[in-house]
């Protein structure tokens, strides 16, 4: 773990106090790489009343992760009635109880200790349904004094911890629609004093895709940049949050979408390098989904249905595609994030199958494998020596992290999942369509 350890550091102070006592402050934990480094005594096995510490009904679907920090649990929800799937896009009355929700959209605070809720305040409205997902997606990020919460809609709020309304933005009104083809789901990156956020497009529109810092006290921009790309019709589209990265003793924003990842200033947003390579054959369809991660000094990104799977060297200046690859399979996944211990890349492909590679060389650590049957859209989460890889059907397969292949527990909850659970402290809190549980050992 003493990679890390070192890559909380480079991080900076935010990052490494929001660790220390359990949390979970936004989208892939305190990392950025969906690990905890301070969860100990986790629970292996559960079923909706073993280890169930508490679970409470919520009131809709949200693929948005929950946030976790001191006694408070904060997740995104539409109100409880459900939206009119368009005809044309061929929902039915299952889908829309399954993904939809009222017009509004909510940010709830629920205590950690019994599962009561605290406060719920209405963070936005123009809710809608997207395939799988509403606008609802984009998981809330805090550092414990306040919280920051977008929309699919583009309405960017700041609330204290009390549930009171800082300040709001309309990000769609001052810069114009987001034109994705499945609605737009990117969380905000938090860091320091800053919130750093994507908006890669073009399937429904012709402006540009952009880049843009906000003071997080204020909900003022500081910089914003055109995030330029050639990928056509809808590889434009990404749903993917942005990470951070040290180059040469100092900190990069890196942005992933678009057919390229690309490495930006932190005081300005100027892009100093470019990596592409991604849509070998410019397939007009390339959207993309999964974060990249890092680790050991490299970024590790997906491309759609993880072909290819790459890993670069950060750096340099302007095209680096041919000089900073380092190694690429086809073996990544289209919707879930990879994670990683520092040695190892665990990839958990759409389709329940899992794979454990070398970070530094890609080989293959152990031997892929088909874990439970179903569909993966959470991503998978490491934490307290184990890999929790959940299900869309709400069956979460526990791994052990090892140079062997090792399942310890299949536990199944029964209800549709979409949300990546969040482990802090000795529990972990898993959102179901119905239900937030709280896991932990009796």
């Amino acid at each position: 773990m003493a990679i890390l350890v070192s890559l909380v550091l480079a991080l900076g102070g935010m990052l490494l106090a929001a660790d220390a006592g359990g949390e979970w402050p936004q989208w892939r934990g305190p990392h950025l790489n969906g690990t905890s480094s301070t969860a100990k005594n986790l629970p292996v096995t559960w079923s909706q009343t073993e280890n169930v510490k508490w679970r409470l009904e919520l009131p809709q679907t949200s693929a948005a992760t929950p946030i976790v920090w001191g006694d408070t649990v904060l997740i995104t929800s539409a109100e409880k009635e459900f939206a009119r799937a368009p005809k044309q896009l061929g929902f039915g009355a299952a889908a829309r109880k399954r993904s939809g929700g009222g017009n509004h959209m909510l940010l709830v605070a629920i205590r950690r200790r019994d599962g009561t809720v605290k406060w719920t305040q209405r963070v936005g409205s123009g809710n809608r349904v997207h395939r799988k997902h509403n606008l609802t997606s984009p998981s809330p990020v805090t550092d414990g004094n306040h919280i920051w919460v977008l929309t699919g809609a583009g309405t960017l709020s700041c609330l204290d911890f009390e549930g009171n309304q800082v300040w709001q933005r309309e990000i769609q009104k001052e810069y114009g629609d987001f034109g994705l083809n499945h609605g737009y789901a990117s969380s905000p990156l938090l860091l320091n004093d800053r919130l750093y956020i994507q908006v890669l497009h073009g399937m429904k529109t012709d402006d540009p895709s952009y880049v843009f810092a906000i003071d997080k006290a204020t909900g003022k921009t500081i910089w914003k940049v055109e995030r330029p790309t050639d990928a056509q019709s809808e590889s434009p589209d990404n749903y993917s949050t942005p990470i951070v990265v040290e180059v040469e003793g100092k900190q990069q924003l890196v942005i992933s979408g678009g057919d390229y990842v690309t490495g930006h200033d932190l005081a300005s947003g100027r892009e100093i390098w470019r990596m592409g390579g991604l849509n070998p054959n410019n397939n007009p369809a390339y959207r993309t989904i999964a974060s990249s991660i890092t680790t050991g000094g490299l970024v590790f990104t997906s491309s759609t249905r993880g072909r290819p799977f790459i890993a670069f060297r950060p750096g340099g200046s302007g095209d680096i595609t041919q000089t900073n690859l380092v190694w690429k399979n086809n073996l990544g996944a289209d919707v879930p994030t990879p994670t990683t211990d520092g040695k190892r890349i665990y990839i958990v492909r759409d389709n329940g199958v899992i794979g454990s590679f070398d970070a530094k060389t890609g080989k293959p650590i152990w031997k892929q494998q088909r874990i439970e049957p179903g569909t993966y859209s959470a991503s998978p989460v490491l934490a307290d020596g184990k890999l929790y890889v959940s299900n869309e059907d709400g069956t979460t397969t526990v791994i052990k992290q090892s140079d062997e292949f090792e399942v310890l527990a299949v536990n199944k909850l029964g209800d549709y999942l979409l949300a990546t659970p969040a482990p802090a402290g000795d529990e972990i809190f898993i959102r179901t369509r119905q239900y937030l549980y709280c896991i932990r050992n009796k």
